[in-house]
């Protein structure tokens, strides 16, 4: 199944567990993974090598609200990626419609793009003020975790989220794992939970395709039964559709692919790692991304970086690190 430690772990397809049917073989395309500079347990630099390791050829960073992990893997000083292994820029957004939480994917994105950075370290900065009251909710219920979060070392993580907190919970005593902790305490409705501003999918889409990105629609299998809103994200500039997940039974595979077609949408897939249950190779054994869903997948960024390219000029700036950003 699913890692349990992502953004939400409710849904019929997203409990913990064994993976619902597992790959031959490990896959060659992973679009959907995490580091420590989110949510995720692996540095960057482990990240994609225990990716290459596995075989993975096409790999796409997505953390929560950030692009540094990108940043810092294609840095001028940075070591070389492992052999054969390529890098797409990606980020994950939550968004709020009414009761229920979607996840957009963004791809292809321009790490140095001023808007983006701006908004993302807006989101940010929610992160840390939920976190910050859900760690202090916890102290009230009686379950303190700071001496436990001091020991996790936090330093590099430019989006914290509550799988940190679950990790917490754990190190403290106070669950037995990150999906208990979630279940028990931190999931929607739980007594520690606290809320955060998100935005509405069409803002959350926007904000990826005017930062020259494709916008593609994450574990989307609660959607099954509402073709009617999947319409609605399409009409918003909704781009694609994770069809291939960690935990999807190959009925739910093909119910998802059918419906990518039928809104002619590009079909991606990935293993949603964060860490929290197992190595990076079992994950990549848990689902098989077919290797045309890479060859596609490539040929519609390069259609979108040629979309890009045509439009008029645009003026840079420089943050306080050094980066150059580009501000439209």
């Amino acid at each position: 199944m699913a890692d349990p430690s992502t953004e939400e772990t409710s849904g019929r397809y997203r409990r913990a567990g064994a993976p619902a049917s597992a790959a031959a073989r490990p896959t060659t395309v992973d679009l959907h993974t995490h580091t420590r500079r989110s949510d995720g347990v692996l540095e960057p630099t482990a990240l994609v090598a225990a990716a290459a390791a596995a075989g993975v050829r096409l790999l796409a960073i997505t953390d929560h609200d950030t692009l540094a992990a990108v940043r810092e893997l294609r840095a001028a000083d940075a070591a070389p990626l492992p052999a054969g292994l390529e890098l797409v820029a990606g980020v994950e957004l939550n968004a709020r419609l009414a009761d229920r939480e979607l996840h957009i994917l963004g791809y292809g994105l321009d790490p140095a793009d001023a808007r983006l950075e701006a908004r993302l370290t807006e989101l940010r900065a929610g992160r840390r003020r939920r976190f910050e009251a859900m760690v202090a909710r916890l102290h009230d219920l009686g379950l303190p975790i700071d001496t436990a979060l001091a020991e996790l070392d936090l330093a590099g993580t430019d989006a914290l989220g509550r799988p940190t907190i679950a990790r917490a919970l754990v190190a403290a005593g106070h669950a037995t794992s990150v999906a208990d902790a979630f279940e028990r305490l931190i999931g929607r409705g739980g007594p520690a939970y606290v809320p955060r501003p998100e935005p509405d999918p069409a803002t959350a889409i926007a904000l990826v395709r005017e930062a020259g990105g494709l916008a593609v629609l994450a574990h989307p299998a609660d959607l099954l039964a509402e073709p009617g809103l999947l319409g609605e994200l399409v009409a918003a500039g909704l781009g694609g559709l994770e069809v291939y997940y960690r935990g999807y039974p190959p009925d739910v595979v093909a119910a998802l692919a059918s419906l990518a077609a039928r809104f002619r949408l590009l079909v991606t897939g990935g293993t949603d790692y964060h860490g929290d249950d197992g190595p990076y190779a079992a994950a990549a054994r848990s689902v098989l991304v077919p290797a045309a869903v890479g060859r596609r997948f490539r040929a519609a960024l390069a259609r979108q970086r040629t979309a890009v390219a045509t439009r008029p000029a645009r003026r840079r700036s420089a943050r306080p690190d050094g980066v150059t950003l580009v501000d439209r």
